[in-house]
């Protein structure tokens, strides 16, 4: 048997969540390097904004969605649905069906390394969904003795285990364990706040190299390589 299932993860603390309903995501890419999903991986249906909460991990295989059937009726409320294609992006595996199975469990979002389909369908059930595009070709229930649940996946280039932090919106798609995100997320919450004062020194026409310090050490560079 190639088929696997792992612990379900826990809820993400409120505390935590409150922080990050109040955090701009990008803020944690000036902190880390790790974890950002490709790119390409984007909001394809934005019917519910931003997307904060635990990975609930999903692997396929081939065109084959009987994993993916079976582990939309056991997502929990406030988990996002982190699906890997195992490189599949012709076959749709979410579409109409799955989306209303997710919401009616309270799922948080959808992140898709693949395509998939309904969009319009999914955007009137409100939920949001992340993906690589969209496709007409669907999956099948072949029941293929593979894939798993609650396993780790990779996303997007990015190594997701059931339980991380997903944060997603119109930028893009950040996974991070839980206590990385517990030791950033003051530090993140700070430079937000000081965001207001910096741009406000921007029109006032102080420039930004100034601002940040970019320009001494661009100074002190110079100072090396100029000969004496």
């Amino acid at each position: 048997m190639f088929f696997h299932t792992g612990t379900a993860p826990a809820p993400l603390s409120q505390p935590l969540r409150e922080k990050l309903e109040r955090l701009s995501f990008p803020t944690l890419g000036h902190y880390l390097e790790e974890g950002f999903v490709d790119p390409e991986v984007r909001r394809i249906v934005a019917a519910g904004g931003r997307v904060i909460g635990t990975a609930f991990t999903v692997r396929t295989t081939a065109s084959d969605s009987t994993a993916l059937h079976h582990a939309a009726g056991l997502i929990g409320a406030g988990q996002v649905l982190v699906l890997d294609t195992g490189g599949d992006r012709r076959h749709a595996p979410l579409g109409e069906v799955v989306a209303a199975q997710l919401v009616a469990r309270g799922a948080a979002g959808a992140v898709v390394d693949g395509v998939v389909t309904d969009v319009d369908e999914i955007a009137e059930l409100g939920l949001t969904v992340h993906a690589r595009g969209t496709s007409m070709l669907t999956t099948k229930l072949h029941g293929i003795d593979a894939g798993g649940v609650n396993v780790p996946v990779t996303c997007g280039g990015a190594v997701v285990h059931p339980g991380d932090v997903v944060l997603a919106d119109a930028n893009g798609v950040l996974v991070v364990p839980v206590e990385v995100l517990e030791r950033l997320v003051d530090l993140a919450l700070e430079d937000d706040a000081e965001e207001p004062d910096l741009i406000a020194d921007l029109r006032r026409g102080e420039p930004l190299g100034s601002l940040t310090g970019a320009s001494d050490t661009v100074a002190e560079l110079l100072a090396r390589t100029t000969p004496h």
